[in-house]
């Protein structure tokens, strides 16, 4: 009997935490990165420079927005930068407020730079902000042939 009130106590001392938490579900930001972006611009546009004729036409730059992903975490879509073929840029015009896919994010964009292409490994502790991620830069890669 005199081990009961302290259970008791400690029990409910234990669950306030947990009764206290809230989850980041419906908490998005709008963010661009400013590393690898010079003059983001929201809709696909494409420019070139024809001044010189013996070279190669691998300047011309495409600026694509991949397909808003909703996740339990919150939205997140990327903006693409191209030059000719090659990824040259990867931005977050939407993200979840989370400290893990803060964290994540410049992982996400530096291997989607090396691979040059959507497959990349996912990012430990932040997987469904990694695979919304790579579904939007696939969106993007593909609207890019188009």
């Amino acid at each position: 009997m005199k081990r009961v009130i302290p259970v008791l106590v400690l029990s409910v001392a234990g669950l306030i935490p947990v009764w206290r938490y809230e989850p980041s579900i419906g908490t998005t930001t709008t963010t661009t990165t400013t590393e690898a972006v010079s003059t983001p611009t929201p809709t696909a546009t494409s420019s070139s420079s024809g001044s010189s004729s013996s070279a190669p036409s691998t300047s011309s730059k495409k600026v694509v927005q991949g397909t808003a992903i909703n996740t339990e975490k919150g939205t997140v879509q990327v903006q693409v930068t191209f030059e000719g073929d090659k990824i040259s840029a990867v931005s977050m015009l939407q993200q979840p407020n989370h400290p893990q896919t803060t964290a994540a994010v410049p992982v996400l964009i530096e291997e989607t730079l090396k691979a040059q292409s959507s497959k990349i490994d996912t990012v430990s502790g932040a997987t469904i902000t990694s695979d919304a991620y790579v579904q939007s830069l696939q969106a993007a890669i593909d609207a890019k042939g188009a």
